[in-house]
């Protein structure tokens, strides 16, 4: 790979073929999170991964948002382990290992190395902060004490919640084209779709062939939305407010870091993975507060990609208007000049889980009566 510029359209593909070896040395249980993960690898949403980060990609991805081979790669991508897997592993100098989950083999894993980690030095390098009150770190931590690193195999593709949404890379690059869609915008969410939502993916749609949206169903935090609430939100969305001819509805299973400006490269990289050529940012990509303080900087997703999109190989579309609306009427405007300030608020899906929680309604200028209809408070991550 070149140092630079190298994020190209080849797709990495880690699904086992017909009689090749799944033989292995030791066993490791894993969790959801890197069942998912293994998901992704296997059919090439993380490519170029191939598998899970040895030492000196993780090293090199933490502390300068690349892989050892100067590729941008802004998140790590790991499977943890215990310090008893650890030392079984190198007693018994075991080179290959089969990754059960709920028993079940998933994959193979040919080890590269098994290595201590640093969790609270590590969290502040991933999410500026050691903050226990911030959601991806507290998740972090909570990892076991030693990671694995070594490409894999993939023995059993996953079963998914949403089959009617699931889409590899190899597929959704099909349906792009077979739509005669040359240009193609991906739309990151973890949250049903209001106003503000809406406003940004008609300025997709405007400069794009058609809008790629793919709700993430994997770990998310206490107070996000379920991942049934996301798609029949959406379903509502676009049976009443779009041409559905220009939509793909697709879901992304993996877990939310709350990473900020890195988890938006982390997820332009996907979407271009997909076959996008476009990605929306907004001016709190993948952010997250603590009472009611943000942990990054409003535009700061949006300014991150200035020196590095360029590398990527998908340009994104930046916006970081903040839209409010109208609480007694059907409107949104992206000013207040000039208005009553007692009559708006901010639109954020905060406010709209809010709303639920106290079981109040909810102006049009807010959420979609159609989107409003579909949801309630049970709709809610606990």
């Amino acid at each position: 790979m070149n140092k630079t510029g190298d994020h190209n359209n080849k797709l990495v593909d880690r699904r086992i073929k017909n009689k090749e070896d799944t033989s292995f040395d030791v066993e490791i249980e894993v969790d959801r999170d890197v069942l998912l993960n293994i998901e992704q690898i296997a059919n090439g949403v993380f490519s170029p991964l191939e598998g899970f980060m040895n030492e000196s990609d993780f090293t090199s991805c933490v502390k300068k948002m690349r892989l050892s081979n100067g590729l941008v790669w802004p998140l790590p991508i790991v499977a943890s382990i215990p310090k008893t897997k650890h030392d079984e592993i190198k007693k018994k100098n075991a080179k290959k290992s089969g990754l059960f989950y709920n028993g079940k083999l998933q994959a193979v894993l040919a080890i590269e190395d098994t290595y201590k980690l640093d969790k609270k030095s590590t969290a502040k390098k991933i999410f500026n902060t050691d903050d226990m009150h911030h959601p991806g770190v507290r998740k972090w931590v909570s990892q076991e004490d030693y990671l694995i690193g070594g490409k894999i195999k993939q023995v059993v593709p996953m079963k998914y919640e949403f089959p009617g949404h699931m889409f590899t890379p190899s597929e959704t690059r099909q349906i792009f084209k077979d739509h005669g869609w040359k240009t193609v915008c991906g739309f990151q969410t973890r949250n049903v779709p209001h106003r503000g939502h809406e406003n940004l993916q008609r300025i997709a749609l405007k400069e794009c062939d058609g809008l790629f949206i793919q709700p993430l169903i994997g770990w998310k935090k206490s107070g996000d939305f379920k991942p049934e609430a996301i798609i029949k939100a959406y379903n509502a969305l676009i049976e009443n407010y779009y041409s559905a001819s220009r939509i793909l509805l697709g879901t992304l299973s993996t877990a939310m870091f709350y990473a900020g400006p890195k988890e938006a490269i982390f997820h332009a990289i996907i979407r271009k993975n997909f076959g996008c050529t476009h990605f929306i940012v907004g001016r709190d990509h993948a952010g997250v507060s603590k009472n009611g303080k943000d942990y990054y900087e409003t535009d700061e997703a949006c300014r991150i990609f200035e020196d590095i999109e360029h590398e990527i190989g998908i340009k994104t579309i930046r916006i970081d208007t903040v839209y409010h609306y109208n609480i007694e009427e059907d409107e949104i405007v992206e000013s207040l000049e000039g208005l009553d300030r007692n009559k708006y608020r901010k639109v954020s899906g905060s406010t709209v889980r809010e709303l639920l929680q106290k079981n109040s309604s909810m102006s049009h200028g807010l959420i979609r009566p159609e989107v409003a209809k579909v949801l309630s408070r049970d709709d809610i991550i606990k």
